[in-house]
């Protein structure tokens, strides 16, 4: 591989490594204090945040689809992989270039289609119940977080491509930990 385009990509992943993370805490961090003082506010003052349970809603989105490209990094997402671990290990690496791409294509279009339904929203001018703010940009994370998702599996497919071992991610190499203990049928 081309030594700028893979710096080029390593930078990229860098700065998306980033995004999820201050996204993730940040989105965290603000849920925990919403709803910390919320409850301090009910039964210290007997009356709630009128927005708390809102922002929170907003919030389990936020954190739900940046954590979707985050965990695809890590190499920690969910997988289905019977039969997968049955192949000789000579297939494997053709499965999981398939698996990769597929994966990555298909979360670019839910992204498409996700972008499309948020301008529609847009247009619509709905806004939030508690907050007036307009309801579209509560829904822009589910595009940007199918996008980054997608991005994390085109670039575990590049690295498949460029090297002999099989990776989860473009950092996860496919590994079992001998450590843990074997389930027996």
């Amino acid at each position: 591989m081309n030594p700028m385009l893979h710096r080029g990509l390593i930078l990229a992943d860098r700065w998306i490594h980033r995004l999820e993370v201050t996204c993730l805490a940040g989105g965290i961090l603000l849920m925990a204090l919403n709803t910390i003082i919320n409850v301090f506010g009910r039964y210290l003052f007997a009356h709630s945040l009128y927005f708390a349970e809102e922002l929170n809603q907003i919030l389990m989105v936020v954190i739900t689809f940046m954590g979707l490209g985050y965990v695809t990094r890590q190499g920690r997402h969910i997988r289905m992989s019977a039969l997968y671990d049955v192949l000789p290990d000579r297939y494997k690496k053709g499965l999981m270039l398939l698996i990769t791409l597929s994966t990555a294509l298909t979360l670019f279009l839910l992204s498409y289609y996700a972008y499309a339904y948020v301008a529609q929203m847009a247009r619509r001018g709905m806004i939030t119940a508690a907050l007036q703010i307009p309801l579209y940009w509560t829904l822009l994370v589910v595009p940007l977080g199918f996008f980054i998702a997608g991005l994390q599996y085109s670039l575990a497919f590049i690295r498949n491509l460029q090297s002999r071992d099989i990776f989860l991610s473009f950092h996860a190499l496919d590994i079992y930990d001998e450590s843990q203990p074997k389930e027996s049928l």
